[in-house]
């Protein structure tokens, strides 16, 4: 199956400063990624050049034609202001369909159908009127995830997105995000420092330290000297 991402020997970075170096990574359909690594390692930088906000400063960015037609959804790491943004949960969702409105002032049929689709699925439709404000952490993460999907049907990126969850709702988004890319096909791929979970969650691990530490298979990190060290020791996962 041809690859949504190739990245051949890729730099990103800024101001004659690369934060990611001689990347090699491709990423298909189907694919679940978790991105590892310490702070300052470039995994903000590398989700920022995947998005298309930051182009190479070396090698060669390829994006299928399909994924450059059906975009990105992406759910940032939230701040304390856009938790408390006053605005009902229909408007948020709805506001995924932006790039697909163009310059109408308006919202189509189509559009708002595709967003009452959406929460629906995320079992959030009850809460349309609500104000996204007034609701639990993992309600808003569910509000977010249905306005991703409104971007696309093909491709999510996470940025730490379980923080400031309690560990319920942890459960629940990573039980949410596996339906997403078992049942529905939606390639995702997340940056979170929660591995020991993340890591029955995905099946395949990027590992960065500005150069990729590894790139493979779950089952590989946990016996590769990166992954062993990262996770505490193999016999962590006996």
């Amino acid at each position: 199956m041809k690859p949504f991402i190739t990245c051949e020997h890729v730099d990103f970075g800024y101001e004659n400063h690369d934060a990611v170096i001689d990347l090699n990574l491709e990423i298909s359909p189907g694919d679940y990624l978790c991105v590892v690594g310490a702070n300052g390692s470039g995994k903000s930088t590398l989700i920022k050049g995947l998005l298309g906000l930051l182009k190479p400063t070396a090698g060669v960015l390829t994006v299928d034609e399909e994924l450059r037609r059906g975009g990105i959804g992406y759910l940032p790491q939230q701040t304390a202001a856009q938790r408390d943004f006053p605005a009902t949960v229909q408007e948020v969702v709805l506001s995924g369909t932006l790039s697909r409105r163009g310059n109408r002032p308006f919202y189509s049929a189509a559009e708002k159908r595709l967003a009452l689709h959406n929460m629906e699925r995320l079992g959030i439709a009850d809460l349309n009127r609500k104000c996204y404000r007034e609701l639990s952490g993992g309600q808003q993460q569910r509000v977010l995830i249905a306005r991703a999907l409104c971007a696309t049907e093909q491709v999510l990126i996470l940025d730490e997105p379980i923080t400031g969850l309690d560990p319920s709702a942890i459960q629940d988004f990573y039980r949410l995000i596996r339906k997403l890319n078992h049942e529905d096909q939606i390639t995702i791929i997340m940056v979170s420092h929660d591995i020991r979970n993340v890591i029955t969650q995905a099946n395949k691990v990027l590992h960065m330290q500005q150069r990729v530490l590894f790139c493979g298979t779950t089952a590989e990190y946990q016996k590769s000297d990166a992954g062993k060290e990262f996770l505490g020791g193999e016999e962590a996962w006996v």
